[in-house]
């Protein structure tokens, strides 16, 4: 039963794979966050990171296992109201800056609120160049970054606990990409995840999972680049670019799109969890095989 006391999110042996003849993406993915915790997900391209957030989000359904959000079953409306999902390309649309900004609320959002959350994650300026709440916004005339800030706030200012940020930064710069990173981190009952676009975003969680073919890793920052070898890899590679989405999903619960996956699905993708700082050896997994496509 659902609770103050459910784990923000939580999955039970879920398994996932694009079409029935398709080797698995994710497989067996035991997960569970607290609520409050902030999470950087990390791994290769196409190894299913944004798989994870649409499975989270209720755009895709596992072949097998559970999915729940504040102890409710994914999909259904009690899990939808509680999780808002930004991808990577940020929707806005032709209205008041107010209007979009209380795009996921019942009511008009009170000018006070919204500015505050304007300010916490970085939207301010731009809100004011643009002439306050009530200015018209022609989504064209933006540019990708504040299309993302006016997403992120969007976001912010909605009452879903669970925040999933799938790269949903990659158009700002590292400062304001921090900023927006800390006011959902600090959100009072909140609970983040981020797939990260920069190594800066996994060093701010307070855990990260390491997504990989034929490993996996969990824990922090400091003991992953202990005990995993991939993320310590992954340090030393880092690039800023982000992946590209390649598959436009819809929502049917009416948050935002997330940006698609694409994946190949021709690789054997075998994700696991265990305790902070275990690490799974790769021989006690199926071998990984041939990575699929971007996500």
């Amino acid at each position: 039963p659902a609770n103050g006391t459910a784990p923000a999110l939580s999955l039970s042996s879920v398994t996932f794979a694009y079409g029935p003849a398709a080797a698995p993406v994710i497989e067996d993915l035991d997960l569970t966050l607290p609520s409050g915790a902030h999470l950087a997900v990390v791994g290769p391209s196409g190894i299913g990171k944004s798989t994870l957030t649409a499975l989270v989000a209720g755009l895709l359904a596992p072949g097998r296992g559970t999915v729940r959000v504040c102890g409710y079953p994914v999909p259904g409306p009690e899990a939808a109201a509680r999780r808002v999902l930004i991808p990577q390309e940020a929707y806005v649309h032709t209205g008041t800056l107010a209007e979009n900004l209380g795009h996921l609320r019942p009511e008009p959002v009170p000018e006070a609120e919204l500015l505050a959350a304007a300010e916490a994650v970085g939207l301010l300026p731009l809100l004011e160049a643009l002439g306050g709440p009530g200015a018209t916004v022609d989504p064209a005339a933006l540019s990708a970054g504040e299309r993302q800030l006016v997403a992120l706030t969007r976001a912010y200012l909605s009452y879903a606990p669970l925040v999933l940020l799938d790269e949903a930064t990659c158009h700002l710069d590292p400062r304001a990409e921090q900023r927006a990173e800390r006011a959902f981190a600090e959100r009072p009952g909140g609970t983040l995840v981020v797939v990260a676009h920069r190594l800066s975003s996994a060093r701010r969680a307070d855990r990260v999972l390491v997504m990989d073919g034929r490993t996996r890793a969990y824990g922090t920052h400091g003991e992953l680049m202990r005990s995993s070898a991939l993320y310590r890899d992954l340090v030393g590679s880092w690039t800023p670019g982000p992946s590209q989405p390649a598959l436009a999903l819809r929502d049917p619960d009416r948050v935002d799109a997330v940006a698609g996956t694409g994946l190949a699905g021709d690789g054997r993708h075998v994700v696991a969890h265990g305790p902070v700082g275990q690490v799974q050896a790769p021989g006690d997994l199926r071998d990984g095989g041939p990575l699929g496509g971007e996500g």
